[in-house]
């Protein structure tokens, strides 16, 4: 239900978002990867012109259809589950950036597929990801990704498409005549907001809601980042943790979809950095078995927070991408279970070893599971000077 011109804007405020997320700029002959669904196609499209005319060379990539996914899970033996097509790894080795439409037929076509199969595909392919992780770190790879108003996506967020559609048009600007410097005045604001939460010494952050209890510790040699073109929209400011410092009670409000199931009312318990007591009201089976994924799929790998003066969005979207970026009454905030983001690192990242992110308690882990609490919520930052400050209240972050 875009209109041309809507999806033309779409493709820009991508490409800016694809600058804006690497580090090192683009130059001619650079590789990007466009991933898309087949719902998605026009917009694929228009980034392949573009693209094309920026110099650089589009590889298009379309996804399984729901009905091709889920013929996977069922009939794929133990081999085949964790089969690498040749040619994968050299592609990732050779990526500059990455552009992601996501566009879903469905979201509930792999609920009866054991999560451990799904499981065993994403350990299976967690190399390939670690490789754009590493170019990213150095600078020379780049990601962002969106998604395109389906009718399984409004459905499921209790919908019509045209308030789907227009909620979308909203959140990434796609109604203004120049949707790019929006983004950017967004994108200026943002910093402010990042170089405040980032001149503070903080020992840890204590959250506090309705139904959270939970202090989150920031760790050695970490800044908050966020809001830099990896996703479209993002409004969320975010740090990657000590997980080892993680305790107390957390609990999203927000349902959740992943890997064809919903999961609603989730609620864990963490002692030692640990998710010791998983409960959720549905799909709890689901979740417990996906933070069973692997070391450290019961661990915090990012905690985020969102300035509902940024995001437009003020509706449930069936879509974590949105979900995580809600603005509304309160704003939200999200803990990830699973993997860091090593750009939280307040180095380089490109020298990171291995060693030194377990040293710092950057969390390792296949699996990234954003699960979004938005009620209403203060969060107080306990300094090493003993002082404490209220950094979040009601939505707003209160620097100023």
């Amino acid at each position: 239900m875009l209109t041309e011109r809507q999806l033309d804007r779409y493709a820009d405020v991508l490409l800016w978002g694809l600058r804006t997320s690497r580090a090192g700029k683009y130059k001619k002959n650079d590789i990007v990867l466009i991933r898309y669904d087949l719902a998605a196609i026009k917009l694929a499209e228009r980034l392949q012109a573009k693209i094309l005319d920026m110099g650089m060379h589009p590889a298009l990539r379309m996804g399984l259809t729901s009905e091709m996914e889920s013929v996977f899970y069922k009939k794929a033996n133990n081999k085949q589950l964790v089969f690498l097509v040749p040619g994968g790894k050299e592609l990732h080795q050779h990526l500059n950036g990455s552009i992601y439409l996501y566009a879903p037929e469905s979201l509930s076509h792999l609920s009866d597929i054991d999560p451990r199969r799904i499981a065993k595909t994403i350990v299976a392919r967690k190399p390939l990801r670690d490789i754009l992780h590493k170019r990213e770190e150095k600078g020379t790879f780049g990601w962002t990704l969106c998604i395109l108003p389906t009718p399984e996506l409004a459905k499921q967020a209790g919908h019509t498409m045209k308030q789907y559609t227009n909620q979308v048009i909203k959140a990434c600007y796609l109604n203004k005549t120049d949707p790019v410097q929006a983004w950017k005045t967004i994108h200026k604001d943002a910093m402010a907001v990042k170089k405040w939460m980032n001149s503070m010494e903080v020992k840890y952050y204590h959250i506090e809601s309705e139904s959270i209890d939970l202090i989150i510790t920031p760790g050695k040699h970490r800044k908050w980042i966020g809001i830099g073109g990896h996703n479209i929209p993002s409004f969320e400011i975010f740090i990657s943790p000590d997980w080892r410092g993680t305790k107390g009670v957390y609990f999203a409000n927000l349902p959740s979809f992943r890997s064809g199931n919903r999961v609603e009312g989730v609620r864990l318990e963490f002692k030692s950095g640990k998710a010791v007591k998983i409960e959720a009201k549905k799909g709890e089976g689901f979740v417990i078995k996906q933070l069973s994924m692997d070391r450290g799929a019961n661990k915090v790998g990012e905690f985020s927070l969102t300035d509902k003066r940024f995001s437009k969005i003020d509706k449930f979207m069936a879509n974590t991408l949105y979900d995580e970026n809600y603005g509304g009454r309160y704003g939200n905030c999200h803990v990830a279970l699973g993997a860091s983001y090593s750009d939280s690192y307040d180095g380089k990242p490109a020298k990171l070893t291995k060693g030194m992110k377990t040293k710092l308690g950057l969390n390792d882990s296949a699996l990234h599971w954003d699960l979004v609490n938005t009620e209403r919520k203060r969060v107080t930052a306990h300094l090493t000077s003993g002082e404490k400050v209220v950094v979040y209240e009601n939505g707003i972050f209160k620097l100023g």
